[in-house]
């Protein structure tokens, strides 16, 4: 019996591929649980028009991915911290505090997209590589500096 896949499947296919399966497999298991359809006429029209509108979807994504990489690459972001008598840090800068500061400047980045291969544990400045979807990337300095103390 020849279907289309709802979602991707383990050792089968892609979402919206069209496969030759047993019947009992089709009828006992994809089609019930709703990750198949059979691949009848009007389900391969259907297919087509989801196929085109999952492509603008993607296209209207890059887009807007590209611009927030554009808008972000070479932004410097100055980190203020509590420092020793010998400019050791009290604490160590991470991809959290990165993704914080980030936020308040007005990007959404979420810590999982700032490569960071260990945290930042001295003053200085630090290039951070941001990974955005559809493999693009951005990099930001991240400076370090001692905090300012009040009287």
């Amino acid at each position: 019996m020849r279907v289309i896949l709802l979602q991707d499947i383990d050792k089968l296919g892609k979402k919206y591929d069209v496969k030759e399966v047993s019947d009992g497999y089709a009828r006992n298991f994809l089609i019930p649980k709703g990750l198949a359809k059979p691949a009848t006429k009007e389900v391969m029209i259907w297919l087509e028009t989801q196929k085109e509108i999952e492509t603008k979807k993607a296209e209207e994504d890059l887009k807007k991915i590209q611009e927030w990489a554009s808008a972000i690459d070479d932004r410097e972001i100055v980190i203020a911290v509590k420092v020793g008598e010998q400019d050791q840090l009290f604490e160590s800068i991470n991809a959290q505090k990165i993704s914080e500061k980030l936020k308040e400047v007005g990007f959404d980045v979420k810590k999982t997209q700032i490569e960071l291969p260990e945290p930042i544990k001295e003053i200085g400045e630090f290039p951070v590589k941001i990974k955005f979807d559809h493999n693009l990337e951005a990099e930001i300095r991240v400076i370090i500096t001692k905090e300012e103390e009040k009287e």
